[in-house]
């Protein structure tokens, strides 16, 4: 039997004030058992979501414009996800793939190679998470190269682990009191147009951070530099064109691995298979995550066929990477961005936001920079008339539209940002109706 949750209603609906009394029941029980460490945005508790919404344990039904960051690309329970879940359970859960392999994994594995950018020989393996992407993926460059030291850029995130804390820019709450980090990580400049100097080209900030890089390390020391293409928890900063290719020509020239980080960027969600798409950049390894499986947890590293195989036989791996079960939600969340056109719906989404967002700019002093690609869009917000970070009034703004029955994040380096990460699946009037929320919470809080 085929479950969906096409009958829950595609339209905010409020029943009790923002949390109801079986949410608060929850939150108690929850500050009893969980980790004070782990927190969470939203103060509901989920009992169903599918489409563009999410309904919670008092029967309210809540605009979800963040995907659980970015991995609900294809909305939750989507049916071709369901469906080869079901199956892929009633046959078997694991057998580990290192013991007893299995079609699943080699099918993403030819997948990713189908669609990551670049038309060179690939391989993959498979992981749990992007932190353990971006782990994996540092250890094959290292062990290619034969080099120690990794390049990272300001603003970027790529885990919580101890080597992806050292990788990632922001402190609080990803790193501070956490360390010592892994060693021979560099940070260099990125390109943030909104905040670099007035004109800066992209090819003019990569060669700023190359040659701090330069300076600082030695190109022939460096075994890969790491780039999400677009960042994520940074900031949803996107980088001025030119500037990941003249990194990635620069890394070809100097036997430098280029890594991009596509965890937050990939399978459809800024309008294109991958956000190097845009800039016609093809990276040597590419680490996926978060959209791949539907809301399933699976990771991916991507790459060049010598790079892959340059690994010994066993030093790549782990008890759960590839579990059959993520393997199968993969294939359906991978078949339903094909067969529903949801890149170009990806696009879509872009055209109809990005103009809303723009004639609230015009109208909202505060609001600075209006960026991102396809579903993936931010405003940066500031005091008015300067670039002065305002994480006050962000903050504000998002627990409004919470308390109204509207999902969205906040991310920046300086708290400031808010994203949107809808469910490529969303309606147009749940899309417009929700930045209508937004709209309105500046309106009041501006």
């Amino acid at each position: 039997m085929t479950v969906t949750t096409t009958d829950i209603p595609q339209r905010r609906e409020l029943k009790t004030a923002l949390p109801g009394p079986n949410s608060q029941a929850l939150a108690a029980r929850r500050s009893q058992a969980v980790a004070a460490g782990v927190s969470s945005t939203m103060p509901v508790f989920v009992a169903r979501a599918g489409g563009g919404v999410i309904e919670d344990v008092d029967g309210n039904v809540l605009i979800d414009l963040g995907s659980g960051i970015a991995v609900t690309t294809v909305g939750n329970s989507a049916p071709r996800v369901v469906d080869q879940v079901q199956q892929q359970v009633a046959d078997f859960t694991h057998t580990c793939f290192m013991i007893s392999p299995y079609e699943e994994y080699v099918a993403v594995a030819e997948k990713l190679a189908e669609l990551t950018p670049g038309d060179h020989a690939k391989k993959s393996a498979l992981f749990n998470s992007g932190a353990e992407a971006v782990e994996n993926a540092i250890k094959i460059a290292r062990y290619a190269t034969g080099r120690q030291a990794v390049v990272a850029v300001d603003h970027a995130y790529h885990g919580r682990t101890n080597l992806t804390m050292a990788l990632t820019a922001k402190a609080m709450p990803y790193k501070k009191g956490f360390g010592p980090f892994a060693s021979d990580v560099y940070r260099v400049p990125t390109s943030y147009p909104f905040r670099d100097p007035e004109g800066m080209t992209g090819e003019q900030a990569a060669q700023r951070a190359i040659g701090t890089a330069e300076k600082t390390i030695g190109a022939d020391q460096i075994a890969a530099i790491i780039i999400e293409p677009i960042q994520g928890e940074g900031g949803f900063i996107v980088p001025a064109p030119g500037f990941l290719a003249t990194i990635a020509q620069w890394c070809t020239d100097n036997g430098i691995v280029f890594i991009a980080d596509e965890v937050q960027s990939g399978f459809a969600r800024t309008g294109a298979w991958f956000a190097c798409d845009h800039e016609g950049v093809v990276p040597d390894l590419v680490t996926t995550a978060k959209g791949i499986a539907g809301g399933l947890p699976l990771a991916a590293v991507t790459g060049r066929a010598e790079l892959m195989d340059s690994v010994h036989a066993g030093g790549l791996g782990g008890t759960y990477g590839g579990n059959p079960v993520a393997c199968a939600a993969a294939l359906g969340a991978i078949e339903t961005m094909q067969s529903d056109g949801l890149v170009a719906r990806a696009a879509e989404i872009e055209q109809l936001a990005t103009a809303t967002l723009r004639q609230l700019q015009a109208s909202t002093p505060a609001i600075g920079d209006v960026r991102g690609r396809g579903g993936m869009l931010a405003i940066e917000i500031v005091k008015p008339g300067t670039k002065e970070p305002d994480a006050a009034l962000t903050a504000a703004v998002a627990k409004k539209c919470h308390e109204q029955g509207v999902i969205i994040l906040t991310c920046g380096t300086y708290g400031n940002v808010i994203r949107l990460l809808p469910p490529l699946v969303i309606s147009d009037e749940l899309l417009t109706e929700g930045l209508q929320v937004l709209g309105q919470a500046f309106a009041e809080l501006a």
